[in-house]
């Protein structure tokens, strides 16, 4: 496994390659999960060469504490890498993918920084945007494997690619688990005990909504989701219906369309998100 830290080095190397050979990118932000080596694996079956990118992006915050909360485990990170036979890192510092005082670029997301996870983290999807669009750039992947936990991400990146024209195909890959059900996420490390176990309720009420879909309206099952969460002592930031084909709002059933449930929570300041396709 190669590690760089300069992106005129990975550049040189990955143009050393063969032309032939296909590249799979892996972006991450670190303290390494089962989710992302589930991410790793899929690139290996796909790619002939995969590279994951280590970078905590400061621009996708919109929270400075938590961005300084964020776990950082780089070490740990190389070596689960390592394992999981990952061929190259790019860990880059900050001068590397940003220029001094250079801020997050704006883009145009059709609605999308409008309403969830753009409504409660504004500017959070130009950040996002700004950084997949350089790492995008920097390697030239055939292939970028994002999880369907971060579903709004994942809708934001491929409207990315399809505005600025960019080759590489975007792959959405299944949501892991704990145990409990928590869908995997760096920020679980920061969970109490108690509090991950108290985070089993939120996949309990996603299943539920997919168990008793075609027995309830959406606002019924919504009612139900919310008042079992409140009486968990979970604090709802929101839970809504979407329509996977443009991500927008849902307030009842209709013919031809594709549902998901998405939420968010904050348990002991610790936020989390989840959805499941309905």
């Amino acid at each position: 496994m190669k590690v760089f830290k300069q992106n005129k080095k990975l550049r040189k190397f990955i143009s050393c390659q063969k032309k032939d050979l296909k590249i799979g990118l892996v972006a991450t932000m670190g303290a390494l999960h089962e989710g992302h080596i589930s991410l790793i694996k899929s690139s290996k079956k796909k790619c002939d060469i995969t590279i994951c990118s280590i970078f905590v992006n400061p621009t996708q915050f919109n929270d400075e504490q938590d961005f300084k909360n964020y776990p950082k485990k780089i070490e740990e990170d190389l070596k689960i890498l390592e394992i999981a036979k990952c061929d190259i890192v790019y860990n880059p510092n900050y001068n590397d993918i940003y220029l001094p005082k250079e801020k997050q670029k704006k883009f145009d997301h059709c609605g999308l920084d409008k309403i969830l996870e753009g409504k409660y983290r504004p500017g959070h999807f130009d950040g996002v945007a700004t950084i997949v669009e350089k790492l995008l750039e920097i390697i030239m992947p055939d292939f970028a494997f994002f999880g369907y936990k971060d579903l709004q991400q994942l809708m934001v990146v491929k409207m990315l690619v399809k505005n600025k024209n960019i080759r590489t195909k975007i792959v959405g890959c299944e949501t892991i688990r704990e145990k409990n059900g928590l869908a995997m996420s760096s920020r679980n490390q920061l969970l109490s005990k108690k509090d991950f176990k108290k985070s089993s309720k939120i996949y309990q009420q996603l299943k539920f909504c997919k168990e008793n879909f075609t027995e309830n309206t959406l606002q019924k099952m919504k009612k139900i989701v919310l008042n079992n969460l409140n009486k968990s002592n979970i604090k709802v930031e929101y839970f809504e219906f979407i329509d996977l084909n443009n991500f927008s709002i849902l307030q009842k059933k209709a013919d031809g369309i594709k549902y998901a449930a998405c939420i968010a929570v904050v348990i002991s300041g610790v936020r989390l998100i989840d959805n499941i396709i309905l």
